[in-house]
């Protein structure tokens, strides 16, 4: 499994994509660094930068990127070939692939957030922002893995839900929240600290629970496409 993970990470890393990941990150400790410096009230710039930017934006879209990269790729080129011709079950190619693609996200987005949280509030809404971030990251991550797997347009259908079931229905229609990532996000972070720069109608218990179920299905959806790639002889 180790193997497998550095190669994902060495592919991932060395790919064009990876550059991807900076930009919304540095956008997002530019904006608080800019309106902490200007004195603006945390409470009007808070909500769009933390949860606008932060947990609605830059997690999904990043995770959308590494988490349809990761095995997305090696399918478009043909190289999953070489990995799927070894005797492993499919759990372990899949395991170490979402361990990288939720790690590579929680690092890219969980220490901008935290910096942000410090700006607007505290050391603690830091913290709590950077935990539930990660939480989000690997729940984002098993979903657009799954997709990789499933479809061949995995970033349209991932744009969709981010954009279309988060971001449009997700703001007017109450009932979609509680199948929404960034709402769980939302509402862990608040549990860790409470503070009245995030706000959710999701408890805490569904979003604990809905994003282990998450995390749960769309892994064992993943081990079980990635078992139609198999080919004779091999152990599934």
């Amino acid at each position: 499994m180790s193997t497998v993970s550095w190669i994902t990470a060495r592919g991932l890393l060395g790919r064009r994509r990876f550059l991807l990941l900076f930009p919304l990150p540095v956008l997002l400790v530019l904006l608080a660094v800019l309106s902490r410096a200007l004195g603006v009230d945390p409470g009007e710039w808070g909500p769009p930068v933390l949860v606008g930017l932060g947990l609605a934006v830059a997690l999904p879209v990043i995770a959308l990127i590494v988490g349809t990269g990761v095995l997305g790729a090696e399918i478009e080129d043909g190289t999953v070939v070489h990995i799927l011709t070894k005797p492993l079950p499919r759990w372990q190619i899949v395991l170490p692939k979402l361990a990288v693609a939720a790690g590579v996200t929680a690092a890219t987005v969980a220490v901008p957030l935290y910096v942000a949280g410090v700006l607007a509030s505290s050391v603690r809404v830091g913290l709590a922002l950077a935990a539930a971030a990660s939480v989000g990251a690997l729940a984002y991550s098993a979903l657009f893995l799954a997709l990789s797997l499933v479809t061949r347009r995995p970033v349209l259908l991932g744009l969709v839900y981010v954009l279309i079931w988060e971001g449009l229905l997700g703001n007017f229609v109450s009932g979609t929240k509680v199948l929404s990532i960034q709402q769980y996000v939302i509402a862990l972070a608040d549990r860790f600290a409470p503070t009245e720069l995030l706000a959710t109608d999701v408890s805490v218990p569904v979003a604990a629970v809905m994003s282990t179920l998450i995390v749960a299905g769309f892994t064992a959806l993943a081990i079980d496409r990635l078992r139609s790639f198999s080919v004779a002889g091999e152990t599934s």
